[in-house]
């Protein structure tokens, strides 16, 4: 058994115009690894109602392992109302004090995180204090794997001290042309060019992979050795919900099955594309077609 792929924070219901849809950037990451082919685990925390149990039975129904799923009787499962702009922008309004805000710590969190090869997590899990403190007690124990922050900002739900911190505890980070610029002004990197700040951000954190999407322009994947650019792929967008999710994912298996980082990057950006095409942050894509 190859050791699994964490995704960290929230899992939520995504309430879309045509219909609620599961999601949560740590589960779409959980899911496309568990895709892929790879074992994935997926930590959060659901409330003890029917939404609660509908996301349960659909990770029962995919397949991917919700041992660490915690279920919370005083807190609601986290909902989303998710508004889309004419071609496929995604903005988002996001229910507070949710069960995922309560993510515990315990023994079966800490054996997971101390196997697992990569984790990936996120700003937005960690805006309450209980999930903040258990995700930095899950990253110190992840002592063998890959750690990756998708820096993915939404709304107000971050500050300055948990993006620096998180930057510090991570191998990878990964971030929009938005974000950067945000960064940049957090950061004092903000008059550079694009291939300037991606640099002193890595080079700042002392970061191992800075990926930047940019989607219909595809990606620029930074290393200390090696700078890799790969083209848009032309696709008919549905919305992009997720499919930066997507490249996460595909680039973080495709490094751990031992693919040049190149190949990985073109299969990221391929499915990431085969995402925005499609409804929702979780299509089912066959990986073979990538």
């Amino acid at each position: 058994m190859k050791p699994p792929i964490l995704g960290l924070g929230e899992i939520l219901w995504d309430l879309l115009p045509d219909g609620p849809l599961l999601g949560g950037a740590p589960f779409n990451f959980a899911f496309h690894c568990h895709r892929l082919g790879r074992p994935a685990v997926m930590a959060s925390r659901v409330g003890r109602d029917p939404l609660g149990d509908d996301i349960l039975n659909c990770l029962a129904d995919l397949g991917l392992d919700a041992s660490q799923v915690q279920v919370d009787d005083a807190h609601p499962t986290g909902t989303v109302a998710v508004e889309l702009t004419a071609d496929g922008q995604p903005t988002y309004t996001i229910r507070e004090d949710v069960a995922w805000d309560h993510l515990a710590w315990g023994q079966g969190l800490e054996a997971v995180a101390m196997s697992a090869a990569a984790v990936c997590f996120g700003t937005l899990a960690q805006r309450s204090p209980a999930s903040r403190e258990t995700i930095r007690r899950v990253l110190a124990a992840a002592t063998s794997a890959k750690v990756v922050f998708d820096v993915n900002l939404r709304q107000h739900y971050w500050h300055r001290d948990v993006i620096e911190e998180s930057l510090h505890a991570s191998h990878w980070v990964k971030l929009n042309a938005d974000e950067l610029h945000t960064l940049g002004g957090l950061f004092d990197f903000g008059s550079l060019g694009e291939a300037e700040s991606v640099a002193a951000l890595r080079e700042r954190f002392d970061l191992e992979l800075v990926c930047l999407t940019r989607g219909a322009d595809g990606c620029r994947v930074t290393t200390a050795t090696e700078t890799i650019e790969d083209p848009g792929v032309p696709v008919t967008v549905v919305d992009t919900v997720g499919a930066g999710d997507a490249f996460t994912a595909a680039l973080v298996v495709g490094v751990l099955e031992g693919r040049p980082l190149r190949e990985a990057v073109r299969r990221a950006n391929r499915l990431a594309a085969r995402v925005a095409g499609s409804k929702g942050g979780t299509p089912t894509i066959d990986p073979a077609t990538l």
